[in-house]
């Protein structure tokens, strides 16, 4: 692949570790995000993770890499973009010719460069990861428990990376080296082995992280960051039970989570539903999902939520009125993702981009408890959620009417958040049902992205590509 072969073509590789040191890091933690910036020297990989410092630094560029360059970007070719205009969240009205209009009427090719894109940034950052498991692991110097916590937080990155990446495309190679030589020559594995593997790097990131946080911020992951991720990996494989007992963890760490009773603070930095965040790269600099979701007049220069998705919010439902920002143009009104707000640069970092947060879990739990026949149990979360919205308790009852009632708590709590509403349709098998309607170009086939045609040329191993394409 590319994506991994560029990045190790010499068995002796001197690799470029990025770092920009901020006043006020030590050993002890980093109260600000260590990122890729300005180049202090090329140092050899076998030296890098010698030093806490430096392999911490070396850590922190993945999270930059999630937050900049793969799909959990806020940018326009993260998912909460491309899959929000892919499934039935956002309409389009940026220019012809773009890679989100191809998501957005279903018109991807095998070349698209934002499909590309997402292939390539993912495998970058896992070879990335890949180099510092290694490189950890052979550290002299580095104690056992800086190591562990090191190593824990690649392994939980590497997981999420796959996680998405089996998503979108299915069958796909999971890489857990640096070497040339066998990443070139890689095949795809079933779906099935992906996620036995995603289990096994959480299950020992889970051994290797403790429940505290590296600092007072919730930047980095830790072992309810693995419990949450576990949660949602064991609700796609529908493992109800093992899903519902993750989910538990979380929401039953009540002095550390709860819901936050003002929604207009759920997505602030401070938010104590926050499990994981993505900081800023620079202090005082806000979200990406704000700059690229608001608009301040209509039309709309590229995106606003479809009025089928905001009508779909019952009278009085809070989310509506604190999550969606009304923009009138003559006598018109367009709708705009208001979970971000902060689009300028205001010298005051506010918001942090959340990866995980604990309204999920109680969605989980109710999805897992109502498979496993606990139906009070599921209502009860449901409920929850519910209740923070300002809304009555949800009338169902049967099993039926309750996984109905979360998938509808899921699409209007979780819009625009990394492709969950995609994700949703396509795990439940709903999306050519749903899609059909509004999208004219939807094929059954459309529930995998296809394998970028550069990979396939750079390693035949890769084929056969998936259908349709």
């Amino acid at each position: 692949m590319k994506a991994i072969s560029k990045a190790n073509s010499k068995p002796d590789i001197i690799i470029t570790i990025i770092i920009t040191i901020y006043f006020g890091f030590s050993s002890a933690g980093c109260e600000k995000f260590v990122e890729p910036d300005d180049p202090i020297g090329k140092i050899p990989q076998s030296a890098v993770f010698e030093d806490e410092a430096t392999a911490t630094a070396a850590v922190m560029t993945l999270y930059g890499s999630l937050r900049d360059n793969v799909m959990l970007t806020g940018g326009f070719n993260g998912m909460n973009v491309l899959m929000g205009f892919y499934a039935d969240e956002l309409d389009y009205y940026g220019m012809p010719g773009q890679s989100s209009e191809a998501f957005y009427n279903h018109q991807i090719v095998a070349s698209e460069t934002s499909v590309k894109s997402l292939w390539n940034g993912a495998y970058n950052l896992i070879y990335m990861c890949n180099s510092a498991i290694e490189g950890i692991e052979a550290s002299q110097n580095l104690t056992s428990e800086v190591k562990d916590r090191l190593q824990g937080e690649a392994l939980f990155i590497r997981a999420i990376t796959h996680f998405y990446l089996v998503n979108l495309f299915g069958d796909i190679p999971y890489i857990t080296t640096t070497d040339y030589l066998i990443n070139k020559e890689v095949s795809r594995m079933p779906a099935e082995t992906v996620y036995e593997n995603i289990l096994n790097d959480l299950q020992e990131a889970k051994t290797m992280l403790t429940d505290e946080y590296v600092s007072r911020e919730r930047i980095r992951a830790n072992k309810y960051a693995v419990s949450a991720l576990l949660s949602r990996v064991y609700l796609y494989l529908q493992r109800w039970q093992d899903a519902e007992e993750e989910s538990t963890i979380l929401i039953s760490a009540s002095t550390v989570f709860a819901l936050e009773g003002d929604l207009s603070e759920e997505f602030l930095k401070e938010s104590s539903s926050a499990i994981l965040q993505l900081k800023p790269r620079n202090e005082g600099e806000n979200t990406w999902e704000a700059s690229v979701f608001l608009f301040t007049s209509g039309p709309p220069l590229n995106m606003a939520l479809r009025p089928a998705f905001v009508e779909a919010f019952d009278p009085g439902d809070l989310r509506k009125e604190n999550w969606i920002k009304e923009i009138p143009g003559g006598s018109e009104i367009w709708y705009a993702p208001y979970k971000y707000r902060q689009m300028e640069n205001s010298g005051v970092t506010l918001e942090y981009s959340i990866v995980l947060r604990l309204a999920e879990q109680y969605l989980i739990r109710a999805e897992a408890r109502a498979h496993t026949g606990d139906l009070p149990g599921a209502r009860e979360d449901i409920n929850v959620i519910r209740s923070r919205a300002g809304l009555p308790d949800t009338p169902a009852s049967t099993e039926a009417e309750i996984l109905q009632a979360v998938s509808d708590e899921r699409r209007l709590e979780l819009f625009t958040e990394q492709g969950h509403r995609w994700f949703d349709l396509k795990r439940s098998g709903t999306a050519g049902e749903i899609l059909a309607s509004v999208k004219p170009n939807w094929e059954p086939t459309d529930v995998l992205l296809p394998v970028p045609e550069a990979e396939l040329l750079l390693n035949p191993n890769l084929l056969p590509q998936n259908p349709g394409y």
